[in-house]
């Protein structure tokens, strides 16, 4: 159960990070609102707090949130920016989710 949670919060983190720097960047890069930029910071506010709530130690849980931020990073590109991940992005996903799976939830 601890697994669910933890990759939960892992989705939750990036959805934060990435929601919240998509919108400073919608902000300075495309002319939106000062408060979409706000509201981006906020969002970004809250990436800090999400993973201190993981079971693991700094180093490790940032070292495993890479390569989930990876994964969300194509999927987020490929939904707002409607550009689809080519075979090397889905090779380089799938190494990276080998990684996060190493680093944080095998067996010590």
């Amino acid at each position: 159960m601890w697994i669910a949670r933890s990759l939960f919060l892992f989705v939750v983190a990036g959805l934060c990070e990435i929601g919240g720097g998509y919108l400073v960047w919608q902000w300075l890069r495309n002319g939106r609102s000062l408060w979409v930029g706000a509201l981006g910071g906020g969002i970004l506010f809250l990436y800090g707090i999400v993973p201190t709530l993981q079971p693991a130690h700094f180093g490790r849980v940032y070292a495993a949130y890479g390569g989930v931020f990876v994964i969300l990073s194509l999927l987020w590109g490929w939904r707002m920016d409607q550009t689809a991940p080519d075979l090397y992005d889905v090779l380089g996903g799938a190494l990276c989710l080998l990684g996060v799976i190493v680093i944080m939830y095998w067996p010590r």
